[in-house]
């Protein structure tokens, strides 16, 4: 039960730090929101509610959307690598450290071509 408690509280936590760091930077929030710790879509879901409950200008809100989107991709990396490491028999911590890494890089590389390309982060 304690298990069941501390989960809730600490998904609680992500939720509500992704809807108030988009108060101040929809560009970042999107990036804890795509992070593959929290579980998309419901993550992204409950901030949009939140806030929109607190007021959120509209136009901010789709921002915070678009930019969930864009770095949604690079997050995918994770889920692709760590299943060909294990599978080819590297020890789990090592293979998710690096899954994680590259998924990282791959995030700054995506910062860094979106910005290029003007997309909005």
């Amino acid at each position: 039960m304690l298990y069941y408690v501390l989960k809730v509280f600490i998904s609680a936590i992500v939720i509500v730090a992704i809807s108030e760091i988009a108060k101040r930077s929809t560009g970042f929030a999107a990036l804890v929101a795509s992070l593959p710790l929290t579980s998309l879509p419901l993550t992204s879901l409950l901030a949009f509610i939140w806030l929109h409950l607190e007021g959120t200008a509209p136009l901010q809100i789709a921002d915070l959307s678009k930019q969930i989107f864009w770095l949604v991709l690079p997050s995918l990396l994770l889920f692709l690598l760590l299943p060909i490491l294990l599978k080819q028999g590297v020890g789990f911590w090592l293979s998710l450290g690096l899954s994680a890494a590259a998924t990282m890089g791959c995030y700054f590389a995506f910062f860094f071509i979106l910005r290029r390309i003007e997309a909005g982060l």
